[in-house]
């Protein structure tokens, strides 16, 4: 089943253009057919095609329904983006499809990169979504300061993977099924003393991912399946 993208189909029964012309110019749907198509938060539409426009398809909703809850709790996984955005995008893709609720872009002191532009991450977020049958997209928030960002309220277990020598417990021996969780995750180069030293005044736990050190983009996907398989 090709699921379409939406997010406005209640107020707007036209699919986005980008949607419209996949519909028409590729998948040479007419008017007649029916699709499936969500708003990326949380529900599902079977929808009956009126006007086959390439950049405007006017759709009437026949049939609208929740989708089941697909995981018991909450994920947040702060990442700093590589300096190669393919792996930054490959996480995103993987963790939209494993399952994940928001994703931060965190600004640290060692930092590979200082800037990233969105909207690529939307496409690959909307696009992961569809393919994995989810109708929830994850919450995206570009560039945030680790200072700020670790000072902000959060209800839930909040952990810190670094690579610095201290007691850290394994994360799957340490988080308990059905918590609402928020981890970090840093650069190449580690977060700087001072990050963990603050993250660890503001609540967060120290972490380790296993003996293997990881990069960003594994450690980041490796802490989500890991949250997912202790809660099945």
């Amino acid at each position: 089943m090709y699921l379409f993208y939406a997010p406005d189909i209640e107020q707007d029964t036209t699919l986005p253009e980008e949607e419209s012309g996949h519909a028409i110019r590729v998948l040479r749907l007419k008017e007649g057919d029916e699709i499936i198509l969500t708003n990326g938060k949380g529900s599902f539409f079977r929808a009956n095609i009126i006007a086959a426009h390439q950049k405007r398809c006017k759709l009437e909703l026949l049939e609208s329904w929740q989708q089941e809850e697909l995981w018991p709790f909450y994920l947040h996984i702060a990442i700093a983006p590589t300096k190669n955005m393919d792996r930054m995008e490959w996480f995103v893709e993987k963790a939209t499809e494993i399952g994940i609720d928001a994703i931060t872009c965190l600004n640290c002191r060692f930092s590979e990169r200082r800037e990233i532009k969105t909207a690529r991450l939307e496409k690959i977020l909307i696009s992961a979504m569809k393919q994995s049958q989810k109708a929830s997209l994850p919450l995206l928030t570009g560039m945030t300061g680790f200072t700020e960002f670790v000072k902000l309220p959060f209800a839930g277990r909040k952990f810190i993977a670094h690579c610095e020598e201290q007691e850290k417990l394994l994360l799957s021996k340490t988080y308990h099924p059905g918590e609402r969780v928020l981890i970090l995750i840093g650069p190449e180069g580690d977060f700087s003393p001072d990050e963990i030293k603050l993250a660890l005044q503001n609540g967060f736990e120290p972490i380790s991912l296993g003996k293997s050190r990881l990069r960003t983009e594994t450690a980041a996907l490796a802490a989500c399946q890991t949250i997912h398989v202790l809660n099945e």
